[in-house]
């Protein structure tokens, strides 16, 4: 009988190496929850037998009990690194086309080819939809949809108009270069460039050069020419290369303040669109320097991707380079009555069971969920110096049981000498 009561007790620290050696082997796992394993005593008695007879007949496993307190939280660069701190879980879901999620308390997020936010065993970040106020529109976790970053945001809008307020210099002189021509500086006195935008949103530069054509007339007047070019591609009008501007005597633009363009279409563009330049009442010319006081256009470029952000409540937002910005969803945080009771899957995941009771789902800080904090992670809660010290102890436990176990083994031996 002693045989066996000391060959469980090394069954038992075993098992008790085994879970602490886990424990130890994922000291580094992010949101990893180490585990205890709990043991009872088997007492060999019976209704009728008294008390005091009752003989010790070996240890059992009773289990091992997950423990879910806090880990250490730390920050990262990555704004899709997330950590809950207090109770909860994040919602991921495995197979897109599967109706199960299962939870992780492992916040290290990234995107993947199609733009969704999936951890690193492609689990989709799973989030309640939102309208455009950032407002919750429906909730529980059969509710909740995986996170996509779409990568554009906007209509592109072609530039049909370009505004300029300058002043062109009254000191200038006439170009000693001859016949106009943008490769020749001598040709023209100065230029400016803005950006435009093509039928599909793409950016164009487009670069206006200024040639004063005469000095002042009797009346005062004085001419200059304005030629347009986006990229490569001539800006006409009416058929003619270039605009005239003329000021009076004060300085003042008393002609050829707006002018609309022919039809153009840009290298690499999939359609034409017509201009309109416009120079306002600021334009002058005047004895001051060439200077452009102000410059706009009216069209606009798709916007591009060009970050995320997650709020202490959940609330995911894309910004993108025309400005936009988006409400993607709300994280889903799910909580649950007993944590110790769900299902250990591997890969930081844990699925529900009735011992853990359904989850709670909601939204950071309600339902008894944690906050939640964007650009950190939660480390694993295992203390190395707590389980070292349980190792100790279990291998003192597996070598005091190895010696009980020798021992009855002397003592049977003993008993088959005297029988021979």
């Amino acid at each position: 009988m002693a045989f066996y009561t000391s060959l469980s007790g090394l069954q038992a620290s075993q098992t008790d190496m085994a879970t602490i050696s886990h424990n130890l082997a994922n000291v580094a796992t992010n949101g990893f929850k180490k585990s205890r394993t709990e043991f009872a005593d088997v007492i060999a008695s019976n209704l009728t037998s008294s008390p005091t007879s009752a003989v010790g007949s070996g240890v059992l496993v009773k289990g091992n009990i997950q423990q879910f307190s806090q880990g250490n939280l730390v920050q990262s660069a990555n704004g899709l690194d997330l950590a809950i701190s207090g109770d909860g879980f994040f919602a991921v879901k495995p197979n897109p086309d599967a109706a199960q999620v299962d939870y992780t308390r492992n916040g290290a997020f990234s995107v993947n080819a199609d733009n969704e936010v999936v951890d690193s065993n492609g689990g989709r970040l799973q989030v309640y939809p939102v309208d455009g106020s950032g407002a919750v529109v429906a909730t529980g976790i059969e509710s909740t949809v995986s996170l996509r970053l779409p990568a554009t945001s906007g209509t592109a809008v072609p530039t049909t108009a370009v505004n300029y307020s300058l002043n062109l210099s009254s000191s200038a002189g006439l170009p000693s270069g001859g016949a106009f021509s943008r490769f020749d500086p001598s040709t023209y006195n100065n230029s400016t460039s803005t950006t435009v935008y093509d039928t599909s949103g793409n950016p164009l530069t487009m670069t206006t050069y200024f040639r004063r054509e005469t000095t002042p007339d009797a009346a005062g007047n004085t001419n200059w020419s304005a030629y347009s070019f986006i990229g490569d591609q001539a800006v006409t009008v009416g058929g003619a290369d270039h605009t005239t501007l003329t000021f009076n005597s004060s300085g003042q633009l008393t002609a050829g303040g707006s002018s609309t363009s022919d039809p153009v279409t840009p290298s690499g563009s999939t359609g034409a669109q017509t201009i309109t330049l416009s120079y306002g009442s600021a334009t002058t010319q005047l004895a001051s320097p060439f200077n452009v006081a102000t410059r706009s256009q009216n069209g606009a470029a798709i916007g591009q991707l060009q970050g995320v952000t997650v709020d202490a409540k959940g609330l995911v937002k894309a910004s993108y380079s025309n400005g936009d910005v988006q409400n993607l969803g709300m994280v889903a945080i799910a909580n649950f009555s007993n944590p110790a009771g769900l299902r250990q899957l591997g890969s930081g995941y844990w699925a529900q069971t009735g011992l853990s009771g359904a989850p709670v789902a909601g939204q950071a800080g309600s339902n008894g969920a944690g906050s939640l904090m964007s650009g950190t992670l939660e480390q694993s809660n295992v203390d190395i110096t707590e389980e070292l010290v349980n190792l100790i102890a279990a291998q003192r436990n597996f070598q005091a049981n190895s010696k009980a176990l020798d021992t009855d083994n002397q003592i049977s031996q003993t008993i088959i000498n005297l029988r021979s």
